[in-house]
């Protein structure tokens, strides 16, 4: 009896491990579904620009101050209520009429005093009335001036987008991207900087580690041990799934920035992908930038978002750089530092009174430009040689950078410029690098570029350095630099 109770709970296990095994896998790829349709879900979500204007609050009515039992008059004392009743016959006959006149007489004072009574207590009522309105009238009015005051804020906020300020259009975009929720529990750090000279705005956008991707493929169950195994993801098909996630991470991320831009105030995006880890060989917490791009609107509006390759699209598309390595936390280069554009870096000029003593650089000539420029590369541990004007060929300084893999010789161009920078410049330095067998071309000015210069620039050894970077260069290298258009 033992024996045939033993072989039926053998002859039941099976079938509820394989089952178990079963529904893990099924676990697991549909966890791999949702990270492969991150993008998907994203271009599914209706994106709602926020209108600053519903910024602003319903005015308020202040509540009603007097005392429901002061709003009507109190009714007057009535003689009727006072008035003592006249005396019968038999009561006239023994002194009635005496008695009557005194309770008459008696009646007359109450009645006089009872209105003297309601007479005060009215005048009182009277008086809390008016203090309560006055009262209520003071509340409603500091309730309309801060109701003012809070719309002529977000008037003034919307004036400040749109006119492209810096601080303000930061703002814009940093509060949509933070109302904006990440899916499967994605980290949420993001930064946005605008450059207003570039109508640019840059993200440093925080992505999960590679973690994210289930170690297992599958789980399968084994008779023999009676045990529930998992099938281990080929690492080949863990690195591709892992840059498919980041490169929809960056994808998402330009759909979100552009969708927001309700005031058309972002021309280009550039998004850096990082990652927080922790590094195995030292123990320390790292920040390594697994995706780097620069995006246009014109290139961004042109793709079907829901027919491509992510990683196609962002490394042939636009260029970027994407860490062949991502499992090993290979960092790629930022095309450009998020610190270069960070509002709360780039310190702003002071150009209502003179007690910002920094020199201008658009007060400067073209020469002394460019030894500043020169000057800034030499603090930065470049090696560094001026070419006269005239005989440049196009460069105006030749930087040299002696560290292995990443160094090389780079060829500069500074342009002292108020205006845009024409896109024939970013063209004409590209020549110049080719010809020179540069490793780069860096092209510096004080104004910014358009969306034509960073396009041309994608995939090319290119980095343009705008007003707002070079200031913030200056700054780290602690070379004291404003930039103040001058008075037309």
């Amino acid at each position: 009896m033992g024996w045939s109770v033993d072989r039926h709970a053998r002859s039941e296990r099976p079938p509820g491990r394989t089952a178990e095994a079963a529904q893990r896998t099924a676990a697991v790829r549909e966890h791999v579904r949702l990270l492969e349709s991150v993008l998907a879900a994203a271009l599914a979500e209706d994106i709602r620009a926020t209108d600053l204007q519903t910024l602003k609050r319903a005015p308020r009515r202040a509540p009603p101050a007097v005392a429901a039992a002061d709003l009507q008059p109190h009714p007057g004392p009535v003689w009727a209520a006072f008035l003592p009743g006249p005396p019968g016959p038999f009561a006239r006959w023994v002194g009635g009429n005496r008695r009557y006149a005194r309770r008459l007489r008696d009646a007359e004072d109450r009645f006089a005093e009872a209105i003297e009574r309601h007479r005060l207590a009215e005048e009182a009522r009277q008086l809390r009335v008016a203090r309560a309105v006055r009262e209520q009238a003071d509340q409603q009015r500091r309730l309309d001036e801060a109701t003012a005051e809070q719309h002529a804020r977000v008037d003034e906020y919307e004036r400040c987008v749109r006119a492209k300020d810096r601080q303000a259009v930061s703002r814009y975009f940093q509060k949509a991207l933070d109302r904006t929720p990440e899916p499967l529990d994605f980290p949420r750090r993001r930064k946005a900087g605008y450059v207003p000279e570039s109508t640019l705005l840059a993200l440093e956008w925080d992505l999960p580690d590679v973690g994210v991707i289930p170690a297992a493929a599958a789980y399968r169950y084994d008779e023999a041990s009676d045990a529930v195994y998992a099938v281990p993801r080929p690492e080949k098909e863990v690195r591709l799934l892992y840059q498919q996630l980041v490169a929809q991470c960056a994808l998402r991320a330009l759909h979100l920035v552009f969708a927001h831009d309700r005031y058309g105030v972002v021309d280009t995006v550039v998004f850096n992908g990082m990652v927080e880890a922790v590094d195995a060989a030292t123990g320390r917490t790292v920040r390594p930038c697994l995706i780097t791009l620069r995006a246009t609107r014109e290139q961004f509006t042109a793709l079907v978002l829901d027919q491509l390759d992510p990683v196609a699209c962002v490394r042939h598309y636009f260029g970027a750089e994407v860490s062949r390595h991502p499992e090993e936390l290979q960092p790629v280069e930022p095309v450009l530092d998020f610190d270069l554009t960070d509002p709360r870096t780039v310190e702003p000029a002071d150009v209502v009174s003179e007690l910002d003593t920094r020199p201008n650089l658009l007060d400067l000539s073209p020469e002394e430009f460019e030894h500043l420029v020169q000057n800034l590369l030499t603090r930065m541990g470049l090696e560094t040689r001026l070419f006269r004007s005239g005989n440049d060929g196009g460069i105006d300084c030749v930087a040299y950078d002696p560290r292995p893999i990443t160094g090389g010789k780079f060829v500069v161009q500074a342009k002292l410029y108020t205006r845009t920078v024409p896109p024939s410049a970013v063209r004409d330095l590209f020549g110049t690098v080719v010809d020179a067998g540069a490793t780069k071309g860096i092209l510096i000015t004080t104004s910014g570029f358009g969306p034509s210069s960073y396009q041309f620039a994608n995939g090319k050894p290119l980095q343009l350095i705008d007003g707002t970077g070079l200031l913030a260069l200056c700054h780290q290298h602690d070379i004291p630099a404003r930039i103040v258009p001058r008075a037309s």
